[in-house]
């Protein structure tokens, strides 16, 4: 279960690099910036500034990258307690 979080979270890590060279490319070094700095920035970016042929695709996989690793995280890090007598 948390093998496969660590998937999801290199295949999260590598669509925001993706997202992250275009910001510092083609927005510019503030734009760039920005998204390492600002946590929500990068998403915003993605969004509204983001352009890529690819687009609908990156920020897809991007998003349903974190939250299915969220969801792995939190399932499989829960432990399972024994019965309270």
């Amino acid at each position: 279960m948390m093998a496969l979080a660590a998937l999801c979270g290199l295949v999260s890590f590598v669509c925001a690099i993706i997202i992250l060279v275009h910001a510092f490319t083609k927005g510019g070094v503030l734009q760039g910036f920005l998204c390492l700095c600002i946590p929500f920035y990068i998403l915003y970016y993605g969004f509204a500034k983001f352009e890529h042929p690819k687009k609908n695709m990156i920020l897809g996989i991007w998003i349903g990258a974190i939250v299915l690793q969220l969801i792995l995280v939190f399932a499989g890090g829960m432990p399972m307690h024994p019965p309270i007598q």
